[in-house]
């Protein structure tokens, strides 16, 4: 650099990336701002120019530039910035220190800084740590580590195993093999490595009920609100223990289950149109990429499901990683799996597309639907993609099977439901109450409506399938009945 480039640079000011020093007896305070340039985007400390940004130089000596260079020994890991002399006149010079950024975490003296601005900050914890963890994730993770001692692949569902092999060869990313057994299947999948079972394995196929206590993580927790937050009761609450092709269907059945649908008739048209309140591919690639990039290291973590009246939620346990931020995940961006093992076993499943692109597919997809862009934030250790409901499209005539917001149409199969129940009454008597044998018929076109629209609950939320299940009326159904028989309706 010469004394042009000096000026010029000088002439910019104190930024996030330049810091002026009076001399080099600031140089601890300097090696400080050094470190938290190694931890950002890079820049230049310059001794020789004071606080107003006047050039005034000092003398600078072997012994100074060995003093300086001992304080920067204190970076670690190692680090090496440029260090160069310019003269200003007579014995007078500026030292800059010309620094790389976009490594780390560096500490200076056992602590981590960052730029905040003009200003040197000591680096939080938090961040500290999460960037350690960014740093040692090409070889040390959750996923690559070995299985406890006595898990096998016998506690695996072979079966899931083989069904990957033939999508991944049907959909031509995976070549056919010349084995087709269940390890060698493993080996090509990278799920083992020097003879050892992965943690990968288990997260994408384990099945054995032995390995709850060992993999309590492996959970999908998937809940309908009858309200717009939290505080609300429960209208559904389910809580699964599983592998992740396994979970990944239990959360699109929850949402078959309780996604209100909009039908419309359209002009021209002998048949109904049907629009979904959310779109299922959308939501199907958000719990994927939910399952592909949580954060496995945390025990009692779980991938969850929220339905609202007005939102949908799909929250995983863990952060934003690698410079990633909600803004960017609405670009196109390059990927970078927290669990690379995993989301590429996915991949070669037919779960998820091309990585990088699924919540560019997720923002067509909403918009396809009439949906408003979804959104990405990080809160309370999680990382949350939020829906909202689809804008209705014109038509001759909607047709509401499920308005939490407005009065619905309730259909004559619901309103003969509502009539024919009493206290708490098991699927089978209200059946023979209603003269019907077909049971898919009834769970679809009475049950399934009539918990949509919140006019029955499970006296068991929690246990949806449980032998002992049974059925109520809600206040909103006890009322609906009440108009009914008092001729309103």
């Amino acid at each position: 650099m010469n004394l042009d480039d000096l000026g010029a640079l000088v002439r910019r000011g104190e930024s996030e990336r330049v810091e002026f020093k009076r001399s080099t007896g600031q140089r601890t305070a300097a090696a400080k701002t050094v470190c938290a340039m190694l931890n950002g985007l890079g820049g230049f400390v310059i001794f020789g120019v004071n606080n107003k940004g006047e050039i005034a130089g000092q003398q600078v000596s072997t012994k100074t530039l060995e003093e300086l260079s001992n304080e920067l020994r204190k970076i670690e890991p190692p680090a090496f910035p440029d260090i160069e002399t310019v003269h200003i006149r007579g014995d007078k010079a500026v030292i800059i220190i010309s620094i790389p950024g976009g490594g780390g975490p560096y500490t200076f003296d056992g602590r981590p800084y960052v730029r905040h601005g003009p200003t040197t900050i000591r680096m939080p914890r938090e961040e500290y740590d999460r960037r350690l963890l960014e740093r040692l994730h090409a070889t040390q993770r959750w996923e690559n580590q070995p299985v406890p001692d006595g898990v096998t692949i016998d506690d695996l569902d072979a079966e899931e195993i083989q069904i990957t092999l033939d999508n991944a060869i049907r959909l031509g990313r995976l070549e056919a093999p010349s084995r087709r057994d269940t390890e060698s299947i493993l080996r090509g999948l990278e799920l083992i490595h020097d003879g050892n079972l992965l943690n990968a394995a288990i997260a994408l196929y384990g099945k054995s009920d032995r390995l709850k206590p060992l993999y309590p993580q492996l959970e999908i927790r998937l809940a309908r609100f009858r309200g717009k937050n939290r505080l609300a009761d429960f209208a559904d609450n389910r809580q699964y223990w599983g592998h992740a092709f396994t979970l990944l269907r239990r959360a699109e059945s929850f949402l078959i289950d309780h996604v209100p649908i909009a039908g419309r008739i359209v002009p021209g048209k002998l048949v109904r149109e049907d629009q979904p309140w959310y779109p299922p591919r959308a939501t199907r690639e958000a719990i994927a990429n939910a399952i592909c990039h949580r954060d496995y290291a945390i025990p009692g973590g779980a991938v969850a499901v929220a339905m609202y009246d007005d939102h949908l939620e799909i929250a995983n346990p863990g952060t934003f990683h690698f410079g990633i931020t909600p803004e960017k995940l609405t670009r196109p961006h390059e990927s970078k799996p927290w669990n690379p093992i995993i989301a590429n076993v996915f991949y070669r499943a037919g779960i998820i597309e091309r990585w990088g692109s699924g919540t560019l597919n997720i923002l067509d997809w909403c918009n396809e639907n009439g949906n408003p862009p979804p959104t990405w934030e990080e809160r309370s250790g999680s990382v949350y993609v939020i829906f909202r409901p689809a804008v209705l499209r014109d038509a001759a005539e909607v047709i509401p099977e499920v308005t939490p917001e407005v009065t619905p149409e309730v259909t004559p199969e619901v309103a003969k439901m509502l009539s024919v129940m009493s206290g708490e009454m098991m699927r089978a008597e209200i059946m023979r109450r209603l003269g019907l044998k077909d049971e898919k018929h009834f769970r679809e076109s009475y049950l399934q409506v009539a918990s949509r629209l919140g006019l029955i609950e499970m006296t068991i939320p929690d246990k949806p399938r449980s032998s002992k299940q049974k059925y109520r009326l809600t206040e909103k159904g006890k009322r609906l009945l009440n108009e009914f028989q008092g001729g309103k309706k």
